[in-house]
Formats: C-alpha cells, sequence, structure tokens
C-alpha cells in the first residue's frame, strides 16, 4: 500500500484528487501497473488511478480479461465506476486504505431513450450468435 500511497503524492502534487493504485500478481507477488489519478491532466473524466492500472496491466498481458491472478490496491474504495471496470476485468480482490465518504452522494443520471433501432438490435444479436 505503501507504493499506492506514492502514487497518490504523484496525483496531489499535480493538483489531482490524490488516490493511487497499483495491481500486483497474487503468484508471483509482483506489481503489475500502478497509476495515480490524472483527470484533470488528461481532460478525461475516466483517467482515475484505478481504471489506468488497470489498462496499463490489460496492455502488458494483452488481454482485458485480468481475472483472480490479480489483486488491486488502491489508496481510496473505488467509486462505481471504477468498481464496475474492476468487475469488467475480472479482478476479484480489493484492498483500499481509506473509506470513499463522497460515495453516498447520489448522482443524477442523464436522461436517456431507447429509440429501438431495428437493425442496430439485429446487428448486436448477429454478432454475439457469431462469436458464441
Amino acid at each position: 500500500m505503501e507504493i499506492a500511497y506514492k502514487e497518490a503524492i504523484k496525483a496531489e502534487k499535480q493538483g489531482e484528487v490524490p488516490v493511487g493504485c497499483l495491481i500486483v500478481c497474487k503468484e508471483t507477488k509482483q506489481i503489475i501497473s500502478k497509476s495515480y489519478n490524472q483527470t484533470e491532466k488528461l481532460k478525461d473524466p475516466t483517467a482515475h488511478a484505478e481504471i489506468l492500472a488497470i489498462r496499463k496491466a490489460c496492455k502488458k498481458y494483452n488481454d482485458w480479461r485480468l481475472d483472480s491472478r490479480f489483486i488491486i490496491f488502491t489508496t481510496l474504495e473505488p467509486c462505481r465506476k471504477c468498481l464496475e471496470v474492476i468487475k469488467d476485468a475480472r479482478i476479484k480482490e480489493v484492498f483500499y486504505g481509506a473509506k470513499n465518504l463522497s460515495k453516498k452522494k447520489i448522482i443524477k443520471s442523464p436522461r436517456s431513450k431507447n429509440l429501438n433501432i431495428q437493425k442496430i438490435g439485429d446487428q448486436l444479436k448477429n454478432f454475439f450468435k457469431r462469436i458464441r
């Protein structure tokens, strides 16, 4: 966790929310990737420490499925967005240094409407039929 904390210090020095993250291989105990928040620097709302570390690990392993071989250490309890990405990457364990107190804030969802366009639905159905 000390290494994740050092990543958080990098974020803070750059005016970012001080969050650092690293991904470790359970088998070898080696750090696979590490990162810190860079939303302001990259002008990217997805540039959270966890997501950036996952991107690096996926690139290194040439696969988006990181699975249960990996553990995430992050200085702050992951937000909902990051938790979804962690789940999508199939990582099963997350350790964090501090509770995320902003998680309780209600975030208003954008208005959405299904336009129900047949050819788009058919395209997706056919794609998944072919690969499964």
